[in-house]
């Protein structure tokens, strides 16, 4: 993007170029991460000849880097910038595919699983702070919806993507993508301008942002609601004779991207945490209704009615975090709201298997839903306390 381009082109032309320039930049980054998530199973149980608990402790490693570094990562988009913590979040990420490359064994492979939860955790969470930047603030809701879709966007493609290079060049094939398309990404993110500048000479911003904790706290509860769907959809309906477990996930995931297109306007519109608010008790319904289902349309229903809440839900309880933070600690307040979405996916999910071994599949989102109505409590607190202020 050259300087003449930018000294005349209208300013929303800018910003849309910067906006699709950040997208593309989150997109090569996270489907890196998808890309590698079909393969790595096969290749601990083949190549490797590790057992299931090698899996997943292999797969889940990431998660452990992502959760803690976070909020490191939003304290280097204030104090170095969003474009420096984003070009570093993507040049670690092609290290965790150039990682793979050599049989390092389960201690390699775990190595580079703790790398790539450094870097997609420094490049979501300092792009966030980056389109908030960009975002006119009555558009800003609808902005970080859109720019959502770059992770689920990237998330989707991915394992197609390493299913076909696995079957067409082997294991190599997949680990040179997942090095290369990041590489991509740092490519064109030195192309994307960033107006924000830090200022060293004011004081740091807490590493955990006490302004996004209670939004935090909202949406990790609100996440063990997709995580009981991640785990224990197939099973669930498998166990009520219906099966096709995976199309009710695909119609979660397409009504995630289909809301956001068309309605992700709506905290921008309706205020964020009206929004919130809502989007929880629907998702609780959504769970509810799976937790009861006999038959395939019901669990769809339910399926889409957890998608298009937990559509709004995110880019709303994002807004309540970042509008409560000064411009100079916006990454602190995304890396601590991040953070606590990891962390309840994180505890979600054996959660719900707790209450699937106490009970049945159906206690599992029953639990769920009543977490996520939890989480509508929280969020009119946190409504309540800033009125009051």
């Amino acid at each position: 993007m050259s300087a003449a381009y930018q000294a005349q082109a209208p300013e929303s032309d800018r910003l849309g170029a910067s906006f699709a320039g950040l997208f593309a930049v989150t997109f090569c980054g996270l489907i890196a991460v998808g890309a590698v998530l079909p393969v790595l199973p096969r290749y601990v149980r083949g190549p490797i000849g590790a057992g299931d608990l090698a899996v997943g402790i292999v797969i889940g490693a990431y998660a452990v880097t992502g959760l803690l570094l976070r909020p490191v990562a939003g304290r280097l988009a204030d104090r170095w910038g969003r474009k420096p913590t984003v070009l570093l979040g993507a040049l670690m990420l092609a290290l965790s595919g150039l990682l793979n490359l050599p049989s390092l064994g389960i201690a390699g492979l775990i190595f580079a699983r703790l790398v790539l939860g450094i870097g997609e955790g420094s490049l979501y969470t300092a792009g966030s702070a980056w389109i908030v930047d960009l975002a006119p603030l009555a558009r800003r809701g609808r902005i970080l919806g859109l720019y959502g879709l770059a992770v689920w966007g990237g998330l989707s493609v991915g394992p197609l993507a390493g299913e076909l290079l696995l079957q067409a060049g082997g294991y190599r094939a997949v680990w040179i993508f997942a090095a290369a398309m990041p590489l991509l990404g740092a490519l064109l993110a030195t192309r994307v301008p960033e107006r924000f500048e830090p200022v060293s000479h004011t004081d740091p911003h807490p590493l955990i942002a006490p302004e996004a904790v209670r939004p935090g706290l909202a949406i990790a509860l609100a996440s063990v609601g997709y995580a009981a769907l991640a785990a224990f959809i197939v099973l669930h309906l498998e166990a009520r004779g219906i099966g096709h477990g995976a199309t009710v996930f695909g119609a979660f995931a397409a009504m995630i991207v289909i809301t956001r297109l068309l309605a992700g306007g709506l905290p921008d519109r309706l205020g964020a945490a009206r929004v919130a608010v809502g989007a929880v008790l629907v998702e609780a319904a959504g769970l509810l209704i799976i937790a009861l289902a006999h038959s395939l349309p019901v669990a769809l229903a339910g399926g889409l009615a957890m998608g298009a809440a937990f559509s709004l839900l995110n880019p709303s309880l994002m807004l309540i975090a970042v509008g409560r933070v000064s411009e100079s600690a916006r990454g602190a307040a995304m890396g601590t709201y991040t953070a606590f979405f990891d962390a309840g996916v994180g505890i979600g999910a054996p959660l719900a298997g707790l209450a699937a071994a106490l009970t049945n599949y159906e206690g599992a989102f029953v639990l769920a839903a009543a977490i996520s109505v939890g989480s509508a409590g929280l969020i009119l607190a946190t409504l309540h306390r800033a009125n009051a202020r």
